[in-house]
């Protein structure tokens, strides 16, 4: 995988946005792979495909880039909220690329959020645009990257070195078997976990767990038995691996 990007398709073009969109889908289009096969390239969508810039012809595995300058650990600004949550509630979400390239048009970073490791809480809804915008009273959204469990954020390039292909793929694998839960429900599934790994420990019990319930309330307020909920979701993380009971409330982080 080259880091160096192309200038020279930035041609053309007067907007620094556009020379970016041009310059990083080009780059991606000769350089990325699927991580979901051993397919060796990605193919470009149809220009103005909704959500998705690249698809898997080998296993129709959908792909969306969003690349800049500035590095944000926090959140990635995204297309409307309301479609976003139609794509979380149909398990029609692409898996998101995170890239940050430089001055000197080199990929420093690239991260890979599988399309499975999505949560409702991982999507902050925007203010609409103002009456006087092109789009008024349009609603768009922000991923944020701090709700989404270390898992689901899998580096394929960092600090400008690029990651073995076979290593970005077990790590995918090993984190697949979230995609096997119905899209309605994966999201407790990954919100349970990501709190778990909040405690910072590896091995905890199940008040520990309690101890976000006021947080899942808030996230998911037409549940009114989170505990319950809680014990339920303990169960489906163990059945997947991710966790181990050991027994009388007991519980160790596997991951």
């Amino acid at each position: 995988m080259n880091i160096c990007m192309d200038s020279t398709y930035a041609a053309g073009f007067k907007s620094r946005s556009q020379m970016a969109r041009k310059v990083t889908e080009k780059w991606a289009e000769e350089n990325l792979y699927c991580m979901s096969c051993e397919s060796d390239r990605v193919a470009c969508c149809p220009p103005n495909s909704e959500a998705v810039d690249f698809t898997c012809k080998k296993c129709s595995a959908a792909y969306q880039l969003k690349a800049m300058k500035v590095w944000n650990e926090r959140r990635i600004p995204d297309a409307g909220y309301n479609a976003m949550m139609r794509a979380l509630e149909s398990d029609t979400v692409p898996n998101l690329l995170v890239m940050q390239y430089d001055a000197t048009w080199s990929v420093r970073r690239l991260l890979l959020v599988p399309s499975f490791f999505f949560s409702p809480a991982a999507v902050q809804k925007r203010k609409p645009l103002g009456p006087h915008a092109r789009r008024a009273g349009w609603v768009g959204c922000n991923i944020l990257l701090s709700e989404i469990s270390a898992e689901g954020k899998i580096p394929i390039i960092s600090d400008g070195l690029p990651i073995l292909s076979h290593i970005v793929r077990e790590r995918y694998a090993a984190i697949r078997p979230l995609a096997s839960i119905h899209a309605q429900t994966r999201g407790w599934a990954l919100d349970v976990l990501r709190m778990i790994q909040q405690l910072g420990q590896k091995h905890f019990c199940l008040q520990d767990v309690y101890t976000f319930e006021k947080t899942l309330s808030a996230i998911y307020p037409d549940n009114k038995n989170v505990r319950p909920k809680i014990r339920q979701q303990l169960q489906v993380l163990r059945d997947l691996g991710f966790i181990r009971f050991a027994g009388r409330g007991e519980y160790e982080l596997l991951r």
